[in-house]
């Protein structure tokens, strides 16, 4: 399994990459997709929408199961990827390239509170 260490993540198998401006690109972990099987359909947040911490912004469908994916800050979706949005079977060929959205945190502290790459596999054991 490949969990990047310059990379944070969430119990909920979300990872987060903070960019030079501070604001965050978002996709889910090697570890979910490898759980979830062929990823078949993504439904991505809009820009512009506001979002709570652990809010169920997005949903991602495979040939076993749906899950929601959550927002690891509060802040304001900047974009999504159409490229995965057309493309969900990327998700499994590189999950930390196949990123899915960017937000604005609104308080970029917030990340110092997610999981460092040990944390998260401890988490998933």
């Amino acid at each position: 399994m490949n969990t990047p260490n310059d990379l944070r993540y969430t119990a909920s198998h979300e990872w987060v990459r903070v960019e030079a401006d501070g604001t965050l690109t978002i996709g889910i972990t090697d570890h979910a997709q490898e759980a979830l099987g062929d990823v078949v359909f993504l439904e991505l947040p809009e820009a512009g929408r506001s979002v709570a911490k652990e809010e169920a912004i997005a949903v991602i469908e495979s040939v076993k199961a749906a899950s929601d994916i959550y927002a690891p800050v509060a802040g304001e979706i900047l974009e999504a990827n159409q490229a995965a949005i057309d493309a969900p079977e990327s998700v499994n060929t590189d999950a930390y390239a196949a990123w899915l959205f960017k937000i604005k945190p609104a308080n970029p502290a917030d990340v110092e509170g997610l999981l460092d790459a040990a944390g998260y596999e401890a988490t998933i054991g």
